[in-house]
């Protein structure tokens, strides 16, 4: 068994490994991922290919490497989407309260009572199929969980004696917002940050399973596992290593966040 105390640092190291690959793919593999060679179609693991090969004879090292971006930066898309607008919308709640915090809780309360990838199927029926709505999709639904972690921490620290100090002292609001409040609320967002990315390469993954992502023959983590069901008997590697790839990878965000003292935040 792993060492809770070691958790932290393995899932720095593994998703050092998946930013690398993501920014250079090369360091991992040189083979060109579409490259497709009949006569080793559907070959297991072995020297020549680590991961074995599709269905078209094509690399899945090379495929799985080379698709991190996709998945990675459809996440990371998402997640900043969904970390903005939260955050701008939980800091009017908290900070202005009255009417405003009441308006966005509400709106809050009715997008966290629809399961998150029914929100995501709803809005990619409107918007089209495509990286880029997939992340923005994903990311509209990290909105309210975001938006109501920065609302409670605003609330607690705009009561805070060196906050009524500062407004005793006739500092205007803007002020407050930027140099007390705000500084002072965003540490546990980043824990949920952290968090929320693992969530969003989950659903990033589950919609391009679906067929919402990129279009084939490009790669990409969640393409990576529906192209190899259909074989999954007799050629397990097409959708094990796949799989393995976001699992591990949503793990790492979870500990990483849980290292950042997000303990809170995760039981929710």
């Amino acid at each position: 068994m792993v060492p809770v105390r070691s958790l932290p640092l393995l899932s720095l190291a593994w998703l050092a490994i998946i930013l690398t690959a993501t920014v250079a793919p090369r360091v991992f593999t040189s083979r060109d991922p579409l490259a497709v060679d009949p006569a080793v179609r559907l070959s297991g693991p072995s020297a020549l290919h680590p991961l074995g090969t599709d269905q078209l004879g094509r690399d899945l090292l090379a495929r799985l490497v080379h698709g991190t971006a996709l998945s990675l930066g459809s996440a990371l898309t998402a997640t900043l989407v969904g970390l903005c607008l939260g955050t701008l919308l939980g800091v009017l709640a908290g900070f202005l309260r009255s009417w405003p915090d009441t308006v966005i809780m509400r709106g809050a309360d009715i997008l966290l009572s629809i399961p998150g990838m029914l929100l995501a199927l709803v809005l990619l029926a409107a918007l089209g199929p495509g990286v880029r709505n997939v992340a923005l999709a994903v990311g509209v639904g990290s909105v309210a969980t975001c938006s109501r972690v920065v609302r409670a921490h605003v609330l607690r620290v705009r009561e805070s004696p060196y906050v009524e100090a500062a407004r005793s002292g006739g500092a205007r609001w803007p002020r407050l917002l930027l140099r007390h409040v705000l500084p002072n609320s965003m540490g546990p967002v980043w824990a949920l940050a952290t968090l929320e990315l693992g969530a969003a390469i989950l659903a990033v993954s589950a919609l391009s399973f679906l067929g919402y992502g990129s279009r084939p023959p490009t790669p990409e983590w969640g393409s990576l596992v529906a192209e190899g069901r259909d074989a999954l008997r007799h050629a397990w590697w097409l959708t094990t290593f796949p799989g393995l790839a976001v699992a591990a990878t949503v793990a790492a965000c979870g500990g990483l966040s849980r290292a950042l003292g997000g303990e809170g935040v995760v039981a929710r």
